[in-house]
């Protein structure tokens, strides 16, 4: 996300991107987990596709619902905490003052400075200063629950769809196999762009979506097995 001054600045992704690649990989590794479980347990294609396809209906709306919850909680405490800034403004504006001061001279300014730079910024938006500089709550990070329980539904079933479309296609012979490596590869690939839209190192993040997906997988199939077996 470019800033007002033109420059790139990886913040700005924070808030859909957590929600969208927690959404994908949790959609992709979920749904394959289940696929081959039931297809480790002997199940037939229609049997694991119904699961498949339950599962991505299931775990989009739990995705939904949680981030929404989640998220507008910390929206509330955000809209509790302007409030309560926004009486303290009117009621003790010079105390407002001196507290803004009192940041700034902690930050490096020195008293005078810090005092006109808090006079100066008040005058502009008190509500805004005291709400980016004491209470750490700015336009580009600010919670956004709509926004992230969307991000999170969408994401969750194109990830989940993955595997579903590999389970429909796949020779019923190959199709563990089939599932399994194709859902390893976009879990490495969900890895690598979310590393490069947060501005990190891509190798890590590969290694590690990879590495979880490849044991909850692994397990998934061990335990589809196991219970296949016994019935």
């Amino acid at each position: 996300m470019r800033g007002q001054h033109g420059e790139r600045h990886w913040t700005g992704n924070i808030g859909w991107l957590r929600a969208s690649v927690l959404g994908a990989n949790d959609g992709l590794l979920s749904t394959a987990s289940l696929v081959l479980g039931v297809a480790a347990a002997h199940g037939t294609r229609s049997a694991i596709l119904i699961a498949g396809v339950a599962g991505l209906v299931a775990g989009s709306m739990s995705m939904a619902a949680g981030e929404y919850v989640s998220v507008h909680s910390q929206a509330d405490a955000e809209k509790a905490d302007l409030a309560r800034e926004s009486l303290e403004l009117k009621t003790n504006d010079d105390g407002e003052h001196r507290e803004l001061a009192d940041i700034y001279v902690e930050r490096g300014l020195d008293p005078a400075l810090a005092k006109t730079v808090a006079a100066q910024l008040m005058a502009h938006d008190a509500l805004g200063a005291h709400a980016r500089d004491e209470l750490g709550i700015s336009e580009t990070l600010r919670a956004r629950p709509i926004q992230a329980a969307f991000a999170s539904a969408g994401a969750f079933a194109a990830g989940a769809a993955a595997p579903l479309v590999i389970a429909a296609m796949a020779p019923m012979a190959e199709l563990i196999l089939f599932v399994a490596a194709a859902s390893l590869v976009f879990l490495a690939i969900l890895g690598a762009l979310a590393a490069r839209s947060g501005g990190a190192p891509m190798g890590p993040s590969v290694l590690r979506v990879t590495f979880w997906g490849a044991l909850a997988m692994g397990l998934t199939t061990g335990v589809g097995a196991l219970f296949g077996t016994t019935v």
